[in-house]
């Protein structure tokens, strides 16, 4: 296999849902840990979380929402790097900083020539900047593992992108952690958004899985484990 191997891992509610609602101020990495029934057994996919793949890919949208724009003191380092995909951008100084701080290495991925992180690179030496003109998920890739050695990434995007690896054939595994919550809302972000497909002649976009691990955790959480079937 010419890219890394990957896996979505993601938290979501019984429903689906990976986060409380339809705006940036919600999340649920802030919220579902105020639910009572909720918040006493999140920890656990915390805890799952520290067991994945060293590289893991995010997006700059998520990494906001989650503060670390607005964040005044440092996270604990942890040995991981991170793969952030941020055109718009929506890190701003201080979250390129908090990050650089918090993982072995920064990989932000971006097609805005004017991104903020351009004029950070003198200042941190593990912030490194890949750069496309238009961003192909299957090239992207291949790139990690040619130019990072990358044989494994943990993708922990939003719905949006998830779907788009999915629709890219570019899944191999799937680790959800279930947490024993109602969500609700057509607008709330799902593990796969993204475009739907209308005909029966785009079922082939579809992917089955193969069940590998059922886990029943504590406090009414579940771990699964699916191998996706190409």
């Amino acid at each position: 296999m010419e890219r890394p191997v990957t896996t979505l891992f993601m938290l979501e509610s019984l429903d689906g849902k990976i986060t409380s609602g339809n705006s940036d101020e919600l999340d649920a990495d802030k919220d579902w840990c105020q639910i009572k029934g909720v918040k006493e057994g999140i920890q656990q996919y915390y805890e799952i979380e520290t067991t994945t793949d060293y590289y893991s890919l995010n997006t700059g949208r998520v990494m906001a929402k989650i503060g670390v724009n607005e964040k005044n003191e440092y996270h604990d380092k942890i040995d991981c790097r991170f793969i952030i995909i941020d055109n718009k951008p929506h890190l701003n100084e201080k979250g390129i900083d908090y990050i650089c701080h918090w993982v072995n290495k920064l990989i932000l991925i971006t097609t805005n020539k004017n991104h903020i992180a351009y004029s950070l690179q003198k200042k941190y030496d593990n912030l490194d900047i890949l750069f496309y003109e238009s961003l192909n998920l299957n090239t992207l890739l291949c790139d990690m593992k040619k130019k990072y050695n990358t044989q494994a990434i943990t993708i922990q995007s939003g719905g949006t992108l998830n779907g788009k690896f999915l629709r890219d054939n570019l899944i191999d595994y799937v680790n959800i952690v279930i947490a024993p919550l109602l969500v609700g809302g057509k607008d709330t972000s799902t593990l796969i958004d993204g475009e739907a497909i209308t005909f029966s002649k785009d079922l082939f976009k579809l992917k089955a899985l193969k069940l590998i691990e059922c886990n029943e955790l504590e406090n009414s959480y579940i771990q699964l484990k699916y191998k996706v079937l190409k």
